[in-house]
C-alpha cells in the first residue's frame, strides 16, 4: 500500500493520494475579505491546480463537502459552482453552514476525486 502526501507541514498534507484516490484538504479563498462569488472563484481554483499537481481534473471529482459561513450565500455561491464545474461531470456534493476557522472566511470545501 502506497500513500503519497503533498505539500505537507506538521498539521496536515494539502493533498494525499491513495492507490487512485485524491484527497485535498479543505480549501479557502486567497483574499478572506472578498465576497462571497470571488471567495468561491479563488477556492475552487485551489481545487482545480491541486486536482492538476497529481495527475487529476475537476471531471475526475468524486465528492465534494462544501461549508458556509451562512447558508444565505448558497444561491451566490451555486452561481460560481455551477459556472465551474465540467458538464455531466458533477460529483456527490454536501453543503452545509459551518463556523469557520477564521471569522473572514465564508466557504471552504474538502474534495475527494479519481487520479
Amino acid at each position: 500500500m502506497t500513500i503519497e502526501r503533498y505539500q505537507t507541514a506538521a498539521r496536515m498534507s494539502k493533498v494525499v493520494v491513495h492507490e487512485n484516490t485524491i484527497y485535498l484538504c479543505g480549501q479557502v479563498a486567497e483574499d478572506r475579505s472578498a465576497n462571497i462569488m470571488d471567495q468561491t472563484r479563488t477556492m475552487l481554483e485551489k481545487v482545480s491546480d491541486l486536482l492538476v499537481s497529481v495527475g487529476s481534473s475537476p471531471e475526475k471529482m468524486l465528492s465534494a463537502t462544501i461549508y458556509l459561513k451562512n447558508m444565505d450565500h448558497f444561491k451566490e455561491m451555486n452561481t460560481v459552482w455551477d459556472s465551474w464545474v465540467p458538464e455531466g461531470h458533477a460529483p456527490a456534493r454536501a453543503c452545509v453552514q459551518a463556523a469557520m476557522a477564521s471569522p473572514d472566511l465564508l466557504v471552504e470545501i474538502s474534495v475527494t476525486a479519481a487520479k
